[in-house]
């Protein structure tokens, strides 16, 4: 079992920033919320405690008991998470006189803190936070501050305890993922040995123990996701593995036959489905996005249904689920952080489907599955592929759908991820598409009046999936692509690019 390190989630958007900072420093990590603290045993070498979007002086605000970590696990806390200890320590937390947000610098720091050695003392950091510490209480000492806050960071001498006003985990602390490390390798003594190949190894061995001889039906999308889990699970049963390709009538053109061309390539034993006009007839009339998105997933789980009473010994369902699509569905594990939207295949299945879930992926990341991925010797031309999502265009079809729309879509998004490629900024996009909105305009084709059809065009650069920024692509590019989609695509007369980041947009419209 990994040394690993146990995070506590206060409810902070940005806790899986913490997740990804000490993951990429090759040390494995769990994120837990406030109120189900789980049993630490020897595996456990520190604890992390996140922001939040609470204040400790609110009524509600989250108040674990500490008293079974603090002295028996080292303990980092950030923003809340400081202030909290500075709170239950005996400290004085108060309200700030104006929110504190946004850039600041290290104005002076103890470069005798195990925390702060190789920080530069003007090192940049960011602020979020509308309470400040005045006083971290009994045994501390400060080891940072800024111009504007004391405190900005301390350290308890009776217990390997310290607190951090700021987010080391986000881009804009510049020196964050060096204070991190000090924490988690310098204080906690952790191994640096959570890789891709011992990922791999430990997966294996995990699911032969889990699956047996037992045969697993697996759902395959295209995806990356979908392929890495796959590949993972035949190594661990072989033969026993059998996989299904729906064509849910929602794919990119010519998907569906592109990707079984690859699959058998993997060696992997896929069962095409055609199961368009299934899927057609349950979105018929349906608009609203999370009914779509349901209605897309009931169909997929009866047609897997049917499919796995081929197998008469089935008894699993693999699935390529990964951590931002069991962030994003749930609390975090029953936490407090806030439901942004529902996923197709998160959630379990109903009581007739007489099949249990085993995901290899679901506490991975997307840029760690690539990782994976690589160690598995996938080819990179399906490793770096670009997210799809798994409703697929039903949800890049914003109101209803029906097979027109779909063919037109299908169209204008082939002309868009083909001139990525030609234009060789496919690989420097993380994810692309196009989405057909809701909206007829007036334009002119030669002497005619037109009123016909909006494309948006979706192009974003991230590493996981839970922020996103608009890729700053040429103008001249996205001219071409535009003119190429309104001459060749009939139906649409305009081309719009969407300049919205994540947050406060989500990468998909719906």
């Amino acid at each position: 079992m990994h040394q690993k390190i146990v995070i506590l989630d206060f409810g902070s958007q940005v806790t899986q920033l913490i997740a990804r900072r000490v993951r990429e420093l090759n040390i494995y990590c769990e994120i837990f919320p406030w109120n189900k603290i789980p049993a630490m045993g020897e595996e456990t070498k520190g604890v992390i405690l996140s922001g939040s979007p609470f204040s400790v002086h609110q009524t509600d605000a989250p108040m674990p008991d500490l008293s079974t970590i603090l002295g028996k696990f080292p303990v980092l806390g950030i923003c809340y998470g400081a202030q909290l200890l500075a709170k239950q320590n005996g400290g004085e937390v108060v309200r700030s006189t104006h929110r504190e947000y946004g850039r600041a610098h290290l104005m002076s720091r103890d470069a005798q803190s195990i925390l702060m050695k190789g920080i530069p003392a003007d090192s940049q950091v960011w602020m979020s936070h509308g309470d400040t510490i005045l006083n971290a209480g009994l045994n501390t000492a400060v080891i940072c501050s800024t111009a504007d806050v004391a405190v900005a960071g301390y350290e308890r001498s009776d217990v390997k305890a310290f607190g951090l006003q700021f987010h080391p985990e986000v881009y804009h602390s510049t020196d964050g993922t060096a204070m991190i490390r000090n924490f988690v390798v310098d204080v906690c003594g952790c191994a640096q040995d959570w890789t891709p190949d011992s990922f791999v190894d430990e997966t294996v061995s995990a699911l032969r123990a889990q699956i047996g001889g037992d045969t697993v039906i697996m759902g395959l999308s295209g995806g990356v996701d979908s392929t890495v889990a796959a590949v993972l699970i035949q190594q661990a049963i072989g033969d026993n593995l059998q996989c299904i390709f729906v064509d849910n009538g929602l794919l990119r053109k010519n998907e569906f036959q592109d990707v079984m061309h690859s699959y058998r390539d993997l060696g992997l034993n896929v069962t095409g489905v055609d199961a368009t006009s299934r899927f057609y007839a349950a979105l018929s009339g349906v608009s609203d996005p999370e009914l779509k998105r349901k209605a897309i997933g009931k169909a997929f789980i009866e047609v897997f249904d049917e499919e796995s009473k081929k197998h008469t010994n089935a008894a699993w369902l693999g699935q390529g689920t990964i951590y931002p699509d069991v962030i994003e569905s749930v609390s975090h594990s029953g936490g407090p952080s806030q439901t942004i939207k529902s996923h197709h295949n998160v959630g379990g299945l109903p009581d007739y489907m007489q099949l249990k879930i085993v995901e290899p992926l679901r506490l991975l990341f997307k840029d760690e599955v690539r990782r994976v991925g690589r160690a598995l010797h996938i080819p990179s031309f399906i490793l770096d592929r670009h997210p799809f999502p798994g409703p697929g265009l039903g949800i890049r079809i914003l109101g209803d759908i029906t097979p027109d729309k779909v063919q037109l879509l299908q169209d204008a998004d082939a002309i868009w991820i083909q001139a990525l490629r030609d234009a060789d900024l496919y690989t420097s996009v993380w994810q692309a598409g196009a989405i057909l909105l809701p909206i007829y305009s007036v334009g002119v084709m030669g002497d005619e009046r037109t009123y016909e059809r909006t494309v948006a065009l979706r192009a974003v650069s991230s590493t996981d999936g839970m922020t996103a920024d608009w890729s700053r692509l040429p103008h001249d590019f996205l001219a071409k692509v535009s003119n190429d989609i309104i001459n060749k695509v009939k139906g649409v007369n305009r081309v719009v690019y969407d300049i919205s980041s994540k947050p406060p947009a989500t990468i998909e419209w719906e």
